[in-house]
């Protein structure tokens, strides 16, 4: 066998890798819109930080670790990581009305059993 023909196989075949990795990175476009969605959710969610601090919290790692990978030009990832910090904010937010509507159950319901403590008195 050819040394020379082993090197060209392998210049050949390498040349054909440098391709399909350069293929695959221009057919994952960069998430912009998902990174815009997350970080307006993460945003809008803050004002629950007393009511779902553990929620917001994994939103803002997620949406940090989702700014990392973006750096890294790594955008699969970074649209993983975008779309699952958008998903957190949002159950951040919803866990925050939870905890508001739990709150004002309980006052009405206190309303309600001083009202039938003034009815029961007269």
């Amino acid at each position: 066998m050819n040394p020379h023909s082993i090197t060209r196989n392998g210049r050949a075949v390498l040349v054909a890798c440098a391709a399909l990795a350069l293929a695959a990175c221009a057919s994952t476009p960069e998430p912009k819109e998902q990174m815009a969605v997350a970080n307006a959710s993460v945003d809008q969610a803050a004002g629950n930080a007393t009511e779902a601090p553990a929620e917001l919290s994994t939103a803002r790692d997620k949406l940090t670790r989702a700014n990392a990978a973006m750096a890294r030009k790594d955008y699969v990832q970074a649209r993983q990581l975008a779309d699952e910090a958008a998903a957190d904010a949002a159950l951040a937010q919803a866990t925050a009305r939870t905890a508001r509507s739990s709150r004002a159950l309980t006052e009405v319901r206190e309303s309600i059993r001083q009202l039938q403590a003034q009815l029961n008195r007269s």
